[in-house]
Formats: structure tokens, sequence, C-alpha cells
């Protein structure tokens, strides 16, 4: 009967082991075949012709149609700078530059993947009519009051995201650039 209740222990131990760490690789996605910069998360195995178990699961479970590596490349940041989650009812700067590419795309989704934008404003930020500094870097304000030059105006309240799309993209021959390479996510107040 001790035998019996030590395998029956062993084998829970050992499922519930492994079924949670699969859960949080997927969750949280920090584990393996993800890449950081910044609140920035993306998988960087997507769209690869072989990409890593992790990489299956995730692209399985998130149902998206996803770009081919060179086609481009989704990041996803669900908190700012400081690891605070992103609320709609708060105002952030994004404050940097981007990486070469021809074209990306800004927007803010809630966890459904349902734009958060204000009824009438735009959906999404590109690269086509964006106001830049004269080094080449920008400033995009993000919240519920408009802010000036670039600016994504949300509604409602709860967590969001903000998801960025980087097309035909040069970032993955200048990742030792480190947090630098994408704009960092500043709290500027929260209403």
């Amino acid at each position: 009967m001790r035998l019996f209740f030590h395998l029956v222990l062993f084998f829970g131990v050992s499922l519930g082991i492994g079924f949670g760490l699969s859960y949080f690789a997927l969750d949280k996605g920090t584990v393996f075949g993800a890449l950081r910069v910044g609140p920035w998360l993306a998988w960087s195995e997507v769209g690869m012709p072989e990409p890593d178990p992790y990489t299956q699961a995730f692209m399985a479970r998130n149902g998206a149609l996803e770009l081919a590596r060179a086609e481009g490349i989704r990041f996803i940041a669900e908190q700012d700078s400081t690891g605070q989650s992103l609320r709609r009812e708060c105002s952030y700067q994004l404050k940097g530059t981007m990486p070469a590419s021809a074209l990306w795309t800004l927007l803010a989704t809630d966890q459904d993947g349902i734009s958060v934008t204000r009824k009438g404003a735009d959906l999404a930020l590109n690269n086509s009519r964006l106001i830049r500094e004269s080094n080449g870097s920008f400033i995009l304000n993000v919240g519920p009051v408009l802010g000036a030059k670039n600016w994504l105006n949300l509604q409602g309240s709860g967590p969001f995201h903000l998801i960025l799309n980087l097309y035909d993209s040069a970032i993955f021959s200048n990742l030792e650039l480190g947090e630098s390479l994408l704009p960092a996510i500043t709290l500027e107040g929260c209403q």
C-alpha cells in the first residue's frame, strides 16, 4: 500500500511540474523560444521552417496567422519598462527609435485581440504618418488623454497590450543592440 501511494505521489508531482512548466512557458513566453527586448516580447522562431516545440505550441494556442521570419516579426508589450501592467485608464509615452523596416504598425488591444482605441480615432499608428525629432527618434503618446504630436487614443478601463508589427525588418541582424533597439514605455499618469 505504501508503494502504491508513493507511485501515485511521484506521478502526480511529475505531471504537475511538467504541465505547470509548459503552461508557464507558453503563458509568460519568457522561458523558451522567446525574445525579450525591454518590455517587448516576441517569439523569434515563428515563421521558421522548423520552429522549436514551445514555439509550435504557442502558434497552435495563439491561432493567429504569423509572418515568416523574412517577412517580419510581432512584438507584444503587456507591461511598461518598469514591469507594471499596462492599463487603459493610464497614459504612457513610448520614446526612442524603431529598427530599420519597410513598415511598422502599433496597435492597442485587449486580451482577446479586440482594438481598444477610441471610436473614430486611428486604429493603429504606422511609420508613414509619424512626426520625428531631428535625430530620427520619436515620442508616441498612448492613453485616454490626447497627447501632442503622435498619439494613440484609448477608451475603457482594464489591461491592454501594445502590439508592434515590424515588416521586412533587419531586426535579427541588430539583436546585440539590446533594449535601445525598441522604444521604452514610460507611465505618465493615471485618471
